[in-house]
């Protein structure tokens, strides 16, 4: 299959973006990112993020939205600016605990969620979820991930965060296997019981294997770094974790 772009969640330089979101897109485009995920937009409006982006030649990989942007008369609002920007991979990065709090709250969610996939499919864009690490955590016997993927569309994106989900004790390989196809982005992130500030390919990842899944069952568009710790300053850190995945192959 076609190689498989890099692009930044661009949280991890959250405190950078905020100050220079000009000067941060010119650096990440010049270490080598292909593309940008946000996860906020730091004051700017659409038309501006756009000339941003196509001044440093930086597509969107996807952005991180509340799930209340995507319900009732919001969708509608939601759609207009992320077609401004370019963006089709609308993900929740999270719920509140009326989504969460038992099976049965899951199993709404993921009805709501296939209402909004429907509501979004004719504009040509997806949603999804990405996990944290209590998705991994059984409720009533079984875990709060596989009972939202296994009542969800396929349409519905399965962005899996490697790092989070191994530090709740879930392997990525067997919930790649378990749902093919709907891997569309993944959250390249480190785990290591040893050492909290890791970067990519200095834990406990097996990402060889991983990578062989997404780049034969997972449908992945799109490998996103996030780093959420720091050894050193924020952006010298997503510039090392891009030269380790070239280092890998990628």
């Amino acid at each position: 299959m076609p190689r498989i772009p890099i692009a930044l969640q661009l949280y991890s330089i959250r405190e950078d973006a905020a100050r220079d979101l000009p000067g941060v897109l010119q650096a990440v485009a010049k270490m080598g990112y292909e593309g940008v995920e946000f996860a906020g937009y730091y004051g700017h409006d659409a038309a501006t993020l756009k000339q941003l982006l196509d001044d440093n030649g930086l597509p969107v990989a996807g952005a991180h939205v509340g799930i209340d942007t995507l319900l009732g008369d919001e969708l509608e609002r939601s759609v207009e600016f992320h077609r401004a920007i370019g963006n089709q991979y609308l993900i929740v990065p999270g719920l509140s605990k009326q989504y969460t709090e038992s099976r049965d709250a899951w199993l709404r969610t993921a009805d709501t969620m296939n209402q909004i996939a429907e509501r979004l499919r004719p504009h040509g864009m997806h949603t999804g979820y990405h996990n944290h690490h209590t998705e991994f955590t059984p409720i009533d016997g079984e875990l709060p991930w596989d009972t939202f993927f296994g009542n969800t569309s396929p349409e519905v994106i399965m962005q899996f965060d490697i790092g989070n989900a191994l530090h709740g004790g879930g392997e990525a390989a067997p919930f790649l296997q378990r749902y093919p196809g709907r891997a569309t982005t993944v959250h390249v992130k480190e785990y290591s019981q040893s050492n909290n500030k890791a970067l990519i390919g200095e834990g406990d990842v097996p990402w060889q294997q991983i990578f062989g899944l997404c780049e034969s069952i997972g449908g992945t568009k799109w490998y996103i770094v996030e780093q959420e710790s720091y050894a050193y300053p924020p952006l010298e850190c997503v510039d090392r974790c891009l030269q380790n995945l070239k280092a890998m192959g990628k």
